[in-house]
C-alpha cells in the first residue's frame, strides 16, 4: 500500500485578538505560512499539485478561495491550483485528509496542506452575520427538514459545551483546573523553546500572545455564560490569528525530490454526533479510529485535542480512559487560542515537535466541529 509522509509542519506565532497579527491581511497570513514550508523544504515549487487550506467565514479578506490568494500571493507559480475547506474548527486538519487521499489516490505527489484565520477582522460567525440582511437569523432558519428533526432548540457550542459538562458531571472547578493547568503547560512550553522549531515569525509576531497570568481564584470570581451554568470565559478557547501549512509527500515524491520525512500519515477519518451536543464527536470518531487501526489509547504516546472548551477534553479523557499526562501536554487552545481554520495543521505542527522531542512513536490530533462532527488523524513518527 502506498504511504502519505509529512515532510515539515509551520505555523506563525498565534496572535491574540488585537495582537500582532491583527492588521495583516488574510491572505498575507496564508501567504507566509506558504512561502516558509516551501523554503524549509526545498521543493521546486512548480512541482506542487494543490493547495488545500482550511478558513472559516470565508468572506471579505477571506473570500474567494483563500488557497489560492494566499498562493498567488506568495509570488509562486500560477498553473498551482488550490481549494478552500470549511469543515468549522476542522478545516485544516480536514486539509490535511484530503491531501492525504488525493496521494493514496495516485492522483498526486505533493500538496501543501493548511488553513489561515484573522478572527480580530472578521469575527466569529460574521457569515452568519452577514446573512442576517438576507433573512436568515440562523444557518437553520426556515429548514423544514431541520425543524422536523430538530426542533427549533438553539445550536451553539457554549449549550453544547453545558450540556457535555453536565452529561459527564464535569464541575465548574475541574474545568477551572484543567483551563489553568494549559496556561502553566503553555507558558513552560514557550520558556523551554519547544514551539521554536514550528513556528515561523512575522513581523512583530514572534511568539504566541495567548497565555496569562492566571489562578482558580481569579477564575472563580468570573459570571457564568449562562444561568445555573458551570462555563465562564476562563474555560473557553481564545479568539486568536495565525496561519499553519504543512507539506505531504507520496512515496515517490520523497525519492524523486530527496525529501526527508519526518512521519507519515497512519490513520484518518471523521465521524458525526448529536449536532446539539455538537462538540461531543471527538468520543465516537477517537473510537472508530482505534478500532480501524487496532490500537488502543495506551498505544498513542502524545494527544492533542482542540480545547475549544474545556469540557471537551474532559469528557472525552473520561470515556476514552486517556492518560491526562499525555493531552495537550504543552497547553491547549484556552492558553494558546484557536484560530479556527488554521487550528488543525497548527495542532500538528506541534504534535509532531512533542513526538520528536520525547521520541514517542504514535501521535493523535481530534477536534470537534460545528455541526456535530470531528476528524482524526493518527501519526507515526520516523
Amino acid at each position: 500500500m502506498s504511504e502519505v509522509y509529512i515532510v515539515d509542519a509551520i505555523r506563525t506565532p498565534i496572535g491574540k485578538r488585537g495582537g500582532a497579527l491583527s492588521g495583516v491581511h488574510p491572505i498575507d497570513l496564508g501567504a507566509h505560512v506558504i512561502k516558509a514550508v516551501v523554503e524549509r523544504t526545498g521543493i521546486d515549487p512548480a512541482e506542487v499539485d494543490d493547495v488545500i487550506f482550511g478558513c472559516v467565514d470565508a468572506i471579505g479578506g477571506q473570500a474567494g478561495n483563500i488557497a489560492r490568494m494566499s498562493w498567488l500571493a506568495a509570488g509562486l507559480p500560477q498553473h498551482v491550483p488550490g481549494v478552500t475547506v470549511d469543515r468549522q474548527c476542522g478545516s485544516s486538519q480536514q486539509a490535511v485528509h484530503f491531501g492525504a487521499q488525493a496521494i493514496l489516490s495516485g492522483t498526486a505527489d505533493l500538496i501543501i496542506a493548511g488553513g489561515v484565520q484573522n478572527m480580530s477582522q472578521i469575527p466569529i460567525s460574521a457569515a452568519m452575520i452577514v446573512g442576517q440582511q438576507y433573512g436568515f437569523d440562523t444557518p437553520s432558519s426556515g429548514s423544514v427538514g431541520w425543524t422536523e428533526r430538530y426542533g427549533d432548540q438553539e445550536v451553539s457550542q457554549f449549550k453544547g459545551a453545558e450540556m457535555i459538562a453536565e452529561k459527564w458531571d464535569v464541575s465548574r472547578e475541574d474545568l477551572e483546573k484543567w483551563a489553568l493547568q494549559s496556561h502553566e503547560r503553555a507558558k513552560a512550553a514557550i520558556a523551554a523553546g519547544r514551539f521554536d522549531n514550528e513556528i515561523v515569525t512575522m513581523g512583530d509576531a514572534t511568539v504566541d500572545e495567548g497565555p496569562r497570568d492566571t489562578s482558580l481564584e481569579k477564575m472563580a470570581s468570573l459570571n457564568v455564560l449562562v444561568e445555573d451554568g458551570r462555563m465562564t470565559a476562563a474555560v473557553a478557547s481564545q479568539i486568536s490569528d495565525g496561519a499553519s501549512a504543512l507539506l505531504l509527500a507520496s512515496e515517490e515524491a520523497v525519492k524523486k525530490h530527496g525529501l526527508k520525512p519526518r512521519a507519515r500519515i497512519h490513520h484518518l477519518s471523521a465521524r458525526g454526533d448529536d449536532p446539539i451536543f455538537m462538540l461531543s464527536a471527538p468520543i465516537p470518531a477517537t473510537q472508530h479510529a482505534l478500532e480501524k487501526t487496532g490500537l488502543t489509547i495506551e498505544d498513542i504516546d502524545i494527544v492533542e485535542i482542540n480545547e475549544a472548551f474545556a469540557p471537551v477534553v474532559l469528557a472525552w479523557i473520561k470515556e476514552i480512559g486517556a492518560d491526562p499526562a499525555k493531552v495537550n501536554v504543552n497547553g491547549g487552545a484556552i492558553a494558546l487560542g484557536h484560530p479556527l481554520g488554521a487550528t488543525g495543521t497548527k495542532l500538528m505542527a506541534t504534535l509532531l515537535n512533542e513526538l520528536e522531542r520525547t521520541g514517542g512513536r504514535y501521535g493523535l490530533l481530534t477536534i470537534c466541529e460545528g455541526g456535530g462532527t470531528a476528524n482524526v488523524t493518527i501519526i507515526e513518527r520516523l
